[in-house]
């Protein structure tokens, strides 16, 4: 079990020098290996490499108010418009949310709040409790070839695009 609550990896010179980047794809690769189910819960926050490193999931659980991305809002704001208060118009752009990331495939199950994490805990994660259940009930079925061919699977589909006239779509599965 990960649990994902971070904003990401610390994006300074002194990070890469001591290896981050190898770092985090030396996890990608074990994680990619691991013959035992492996199921993810982003909390609040998923960002950057920091969450990228353990988020490799055979299924992905996201709290409904939580936010995943590659980076913040904020970053890709400074980055594409050059201005770190286009935030929101960023934040929009980028699908981040539970309900957009569900849509396009990159995570599995949305996990009731209620009043939000922070104000009922409990109704929260008795929510994700049963969830947890069902979903590991389902992978502890699986031989162990089944199930690291469906993470291969689920990972190659991540990102697939299908062009349709002048509009692009993700391809859902």
């Amino acid at each position: 079990l990960c649990i994902i609550d971070t904003p990401g990896a610390y994006p300074g010179i002194g990070a890469e020098e001591r290896g981050q980047a190898q770092a985090i794809a030396y996890n990608l690769k074990t994680m990619m290996g691991l013959k035992t189910p492996i199921l993810v819960v982003v909390l609040s926050e998923g960002g950057s490499g920091g969450a990228l490193a353990i988020g490799v999931g055979d299924h992905i659980f996201m709290f409904e108010n939580s936010i995943y991305a590659i980076l913040s809002p904020e970053g890709f704001a400074s980055i594409i418009y050059k201005d770190s208060t286009k935030a929101d118009v960023a934040a929009n752009i980028m699908k981040l949310t539970a309900q957009d990331l569900k849509t396009y495939g990159v995570i599995d199950t949305i996990i009731e709040e209620h009043e939000g994490l922070h104000i009922d805990p409990d109704f929260g994660i008795q929510s994700l409790k049963k969830e947890l259940v069902k979903v590991l009930k389902k992978l502890s079925a699986l031989s162990e070839a089944k199930l690291l061919d469906h993470r291969y699977q689920k990972y190659r589909r991540m990102g697939v695009f299908i062009e349709q006239g002048e509009k692009s779509e993700t391809k859902s599965t």
